[in-house]
């Protein structure tokens, strides 16, 4: 559990730090492997491990000791940020930028949610994603159900970067409606995969103290 004491430091100042030390993994991405890796029911996950899958697990060089605290409390802060949503009543949301109908807007939003619903699966199993881990029922299904999603959001994006003829302003309103309508449901998703994971947590804490044998 991370020190519940350090304070966020905003979006702004996480793409800062991430953009000042060439992480190769973009902000909304952090965002979703760390929610993943909340959520997961690895044994052996933490904060201190996932920050170092984002350098490919050799971090960057630092001027001090300094800088590394900064960067490390920084991305800590983060992840406690998001450990509120762990509530039914604080769904998680995929981040919101200024979206144009424009061809090149729509190109990047398919690319921000791709990145997103699939960082959320390589927090959720792990980086190297080389080990099997049990899902309650629920969480299944909500992987599922995203993989469609990112399947179809790639399906989009195919359509918008290969076709001969430049989409009309009535398709391309419409593709950004249905982008929409998938962020939601991929919101929907996460937080039922991370409501179940918590469920499954807490009844194998509570089976471990009863002797009683867990029901996934």
């Amino acid at each position: 559990m991370v020190d519940p004491i350090i304070r966020y430091a905003g979006d702004q100042k996480m793409r800062d730090l991430l953009r000042r030390y060439a992480c190769p993994v973009p902000f909304h991405t952090v965002r979703t492997r760390f929610m993943g890796n909340i959520a997961t029911p690895q044994l052996d996950a933490s904060p201190a491990r996932m920050i170092e899958s984002f350098w490919g697990g050799a971090l960057p060089e630092f001027e001090d000791t300094n800088a590394a605290n900064d960067l490390f409390q920084g991305l800590l802060s983060l992840w406690n940020h998001l450990t509120k949503h762990q509530s039914r009543s604080r769904p998680f949301r995929l981040v919101r930028e200024a979206t144009a109908p424009s061809l090149d807007d729509l190109r990047r939003l398919c690319q921000t949610r791709t990145e997103e619903i699939e960082g959320f699966g390589v927090g959720l199993f792990g980086a190297d994603d080389d080990e099997e881990i049990a899902l309650p029922t629920r969480a299944i299904q909500g992987m599922a159900r995203l993989d469609e999603i990112d399947a179809e959001i790639l399906g989009f994006a195919r359509v918008l970067n290969d076709s001969a003829q430049s989409p009309t302003e009535g398709e391309i309103a419409e593709t950004l409606r249905q982008l929409k309508a998938l962020t939601r449901t991929a919101e929907t998703e996460i937080h039922a995969v991370l409501l179940a994971c918590v469920r499954a947590r807490l009844g194998a804490r509570a089976s471990h103290k009863t002797g009683s044998p867990t029901i996934h």
